[in-house]
């Protein structure tokens, strides 16, 4: 848990999941924004990292839930941010665990894809890869909203809390996935363009 979480260096730590340009926005409402994510494009990362460990495990084709990944993910500023965050991610795990890297055929593996690899190198469960995308999901947000807002720590602590609920919803909808067809396409467009006009912003604290 501590690899994947936001705090680290090789997690979410240069981006914010689209949080900071929600709020040049107008955003006020965090927890809510970090539960739609949940419902759309943490779907889509969940349903990847689930299937990535299934092909890895069984396998099958990475290359194709590489690509079933980008076309669910049609930003291309957040395919770059998550192939960014995926070398970091892949680069300490390869370090750990070699056989990562011996699985992985892509150079620059979006990172989804790195986290189930990992999860089936380690003996990490289908259940437990899509907790870790989602609970990776949510304390990203809170992470960046402490860095973004005046806010109250212990109040974001809070809504991470919350938000365990979802998150164990999300879990039970894509766990039992094994197709690259089967990963969930609920898109985001507001997502998708904020992110878009934050990679035109000349000062920006997140990458995403």
């Amino acid at each position: 848990m501590m690899l994947a979480d936001a705090r680290f260096p090789s997690g979410g730590y240069a981006q914010s999941a689209g949080l900071e340009p929600a709020v040049r926005a107008g955003l006020t409402d965090v927890p809510g924004f970090a539960a739609s994510r949940l419902r759309t494009v943490t779907a889509v990362d969940a349903g990847t990292a689930v299937v990535s460990r299934h092909a890895a495990v069984a396998g099958g084709s990475l290359l194709d839930v590489e690509d079933a990944w980008a076309a669910r993910t049609p930003s291309r500023p957040l395919r770059e941010a998550a192939r960014l965050t995926g070398r970091g991610y892949l680069r300490l795990a390869g370090r750990l665990w070699p056989d990562v890297l011996r699985l992985l055929p892509s150079a620059a593996p979006p990172r989804p894809v790195v986290v189930g690899v990992v999860g089936a190198v380690t003996g990490i469960d289908a259940d437990q890869v899509a907790r870790l995308v989602g609970y990776d999901d949510v304390q990203t947000v809170a992470s960046a909203a402490l860095k973004l807002l005046p806010l109250d720590p212990a109040e974001v602590a809070q809504w991470v809390l919350s938000l365990h609920a979802p998150v164990e919803k999300l879990v039970t909808s894509v766990a039992g996935l094994t197709s690259p067809d089967d990963i969930p396409d609920r898109g985001a467009p507001a997502v998708d363009v904020n992110a878009e006009q934050h990679r035109r912003e000349e000062m920006r604290l997140f990458h995403v």
